[in-house]
């Protein structure tokens, strides 16, 4: 059982900055679920998010029994079932808007990739501890890049070219606190910029046509750039206090997709408008800098790693779903995190929060 001694160091401020967005969250989802005739129950998704929300803190409970050390000794394990279940994909995997990376387990539809993001934090976060301050030359950082491009290949492959550019967010921001030659890391930056005219040629026509909208979305305005449109036409028309909860007519009227998933920040901005868009991001903020403040708190190398890779791919997700609704970033289809519906993607985000919590309950030795 956890003492009252390990209980009184959780940080309240990331728990209520949780509960706060999870509230936010199942609100808006309620608003922006749309109904086609009377029969069908509008609060289907907001149940079925609360109730793997629910789920998903008792099992953060559970989480905070155990030293998140003990991680550090499943590495190898949980990277070959990561492997396993991207695999798993490619071959008894279902397909829906073009892509095949679910699973369909009875009525639960679950998303390997999402998983793969946790687990691949704590498997770099394993290697990286055996390497800090030893990240000098490309000699010793290529392991580590094949080692994060394995998986990264597999979920491209799906194709989901999103959630492999969080790979790629969560890589360079452990990198970064692993204390890799800032000098290498610019080169390794300087060389993926180089090599983008031949990464367009690998593609699908749709992701090409997705970079071409983000530039112009007038190219297709019907088609690729749509969502862009309708989602800016949301934002703008919300002006400083929005049209309120169930007012907002690009998602009531249906001409806002996705509006509960990718697109909810748009369902915010027209519903709250500017001062209730600000608020959400001010959580957001506060989110981020309480992962940073643990990542500096931790106790020990590993536990850094850790909480630097789980703010990186946070930190990322916002910075991109925000701005992919703003029209200011491509559409890559990244969830909002805490927020848009999906039970895969809520599963990780609030693992992801109980490992923080437990990193910051335990960045001091207990002496009894």
């Amino acid at each position: 059982m956890l003492s009252r001694r390990l209980l009184k160091k959780l940080d309240f401020m990331l728990i209520t900055v949780t509960l706060l967005l999870i509230a936010t969250s199942l609100v808006i989802i309620g608003s922006a679920t749309h109904i086609n005739n009377p029969s069908e129950d509008r609060y289907w998704y907001v149940e079925r998010q609360g109730l793997f929300a629910l789920a998903n803190f008792l099992l953060i409970f559970v989480m905070l029994h155990f030293d998140y050390k003990a991680l550090s000794k499943y590495a190898n394990i949980l990277y070959g079932i990561n492997l396993f279940m991207l695999l798993a994909v490619m071959f008894v995997g279902t397909s829906a808007l073009g892509a095949q990376r679910w699973i369909q387990i009875g009525p639960i539809s679950l998303q390997p990739s999402e998983f793969s993001k946790i687990i691949m934090i704590i498997c770099l976060a394993h290697m990286l501890d055996k390497r800090t301050g030893r990240l000098n030359t490309i000699k010793d950082v290529l392991p580590i890049f094949i080692y994060v491009g394995v998986p990264f290949l597999l979920v491209l492959k799906q194709p989901d070219l999103g959630t492999s550019l969080v790979f790629m967010a969560i890589l360079f921001g452990m990198l970064f606190v692993a204390g890799i030659n800032m000098r290498l890391l610019m080169g390794i930056f300087a060389a993926g910029i180089a090599f983008m005219p031949i990464f367009w040629h690998f593609l699908k026509d749709y992701q090409k046509m997705r970079l071409l909208v983000f530039i112009n979305p007038n190219v297709d305005p019907l088609g690729s750039g749509y969502h862009i449109i309708q989602s800016k036409i949301a934002i703008g028309s919300g002006l400083l206090f929005g049209k309120g909860l169930f007012g907002g007519t690009q998602s009531q009227l249906n001409f806002l997709p996705e509006n509960h998933t990718d697109f909810i920040f748009a369902v915010i901005g027209e519903e709250l408008g500017f001062v209730g868009a600000s608020l959400v991001l001010m959580l957001y903020l506060i989110l981020l800098y309480r992962g940073i403040k643990i990542a500096g708190a931790a106790r020990d190398n590993f536990g850094t790693l850790l909480a630097a890779g789980i703010v990186s791919m946070l930190a990322f997700h916002v910075l991109v779903n925000v701005g992919m609704t703003a029209g200011i970033m491509p559409v890559t289809g990244i969830p909002l995190p805490l927020m848009s519906y999906g039970v895969s993607a809520l599963t990780t985000n609030l693992v992801s929060l109980g490992i923080l919590l437990n990193i910051y309950m335990r960045r001091q030795k207990i002496l009894f």
